[in-house]
């Protein structure tokens, strides 16, 4: 006679989520500390921090998926860190950043895309001719800089070409440090500006990046392109940010070439920390001052008839947060 069955006969598989979770993780106490020096499709390039002359290939693991990391960003590597070939590490961990170079899709868009992290100079590269200069563009990529804690240079290349008298004056209210370069020039002035620092190279496409990467590294072998005769624009010859040592100290990051850099996620205020003779003066404004145009109630146009302020200062000001849009 058949035995009856009873829920002791029957085997239950657990299901994939009914494990206990934790809150608890891994510290990775053995982590090796890495800077990553290039990011392609989900790979990470990263060279162990002091720089040796491996670099490792690793991933991005566990709850470190969903996070940012950009070239500069100092990691934590866990697995396979040898270097060889075919040998892919992990990385567990983003340590705080310094500072960021970001910039939106567009000015409506406030959605914010890292660029490079923890880099302590951003040098705005322009062509002074061939293709024209954007004053519009650089002056975003300094409200870029300011917002994201980095300190600005202006690198004017192509001026055996022309003169590059007015773009320095349109800029030197700000009080930053302004380069020329031509391909003859010694380049003494601004590897003094970079040496033993981290920084990035920014532009938009045909101003001469490439060519002056490899001259500052001239290991690096960066493919150089062409400007159109018809467009005046170059096309784009790095496809992805990577970051060089320089052969005197310091290691410099070259970007991708842009055509356009949206702010929708600067606040007037954010760009208003770079004006700090400025900064006193603004806080006696009405509450939603903009400062954006000569005005008998913003306490800045006062500050200027008053002799407390400079007005080309204000103007450079003013151009910034023009540049940025008004949006708070």
């Amino acid at each position: 006679m058949a035995r009856e069955l009873d829920e002791d006969d029957i085997r239950i598989r657990p299901g994939r989520g009914s494990r206990p979770r934790t809150r608890e993780r891994p510290e990775h106490s053995e982590a090796v500390p890495a800077v990553v020096v290039g990011v392609d499709r989900g790979r990470y390039t990263c060279r162990p921090d002091p720089w040796p002359e491996r670099l490792v290939a690793a991933v991005r693991g566990g709850s470190m998926r969903r996070t940012s990391v950009v070239v500069g960003d100092r990691v934590a590597l866990v697995g396979d860190t040898s270097g060889h070939q075919g040998a892919l590490a992990r990385l567990v961990r983003r340590e705080e950043r310094t500072s960021v170079l970001r910039r939106t899709p567009d000015d409506a868009d406030p959605a914010e895309r890292p660029i490079v992290a923890n880099a302590d100079i951003l040098v705005i590269v322009c062509a002074v001719t061939d293709p024209e200069p954007r004053p519009g563009l650089i002056d975003r990529c300094l409200v870029a800089a300011y917002d994201g804690g980095l300190a600005p240079v202006l690198c004017l290349t192509k001026t055996d070409l022309a003169a590059p008298d007015a773009i320095i004056e349109l800029y030197r209210p700000l009080g930053f440090p302004v380069v020329t370069t031509r391909p003859d020039t010694d380049l003494t002035p601004l590897l003094a500006l970079l040496a033993g620092r981290l920084s990035v190279l920014f532009g938009h496409s045909g101003v001469g990046k490439s060519s002056l990467v490899n001259r500052l590294v001239p290991a690096a072998d960066r493919a150089i392109g062409e400007v159109n005769a018809v467009t005046g624009r170059g096309r784009h010859t790095s496809s992805a940010a990577v970051a060089l040592r320089l052969p005197g100290g310091g290691t410099v990051i070259d970007t991708p070439g842009v055509r356009s850099f949206g702010l929708g996620a600067v606040a007037p205020s954010r760009v208003l920390r770079a004006f700090s003779d400025l900064a006193a003066a603004a806080e006696m404004c009405e509450p939603g001052c903009e400062h954006l145009a000569p005005s008998p109630d913003c306490a800045l146009d006062s500050a200027v008839r008053d002799g407390d302020a400079d007005a080309a200062r204000l103007a450079s000001l003013r151009r910034l947060l023009a540049a940025r849009g008004s949006a708070p």
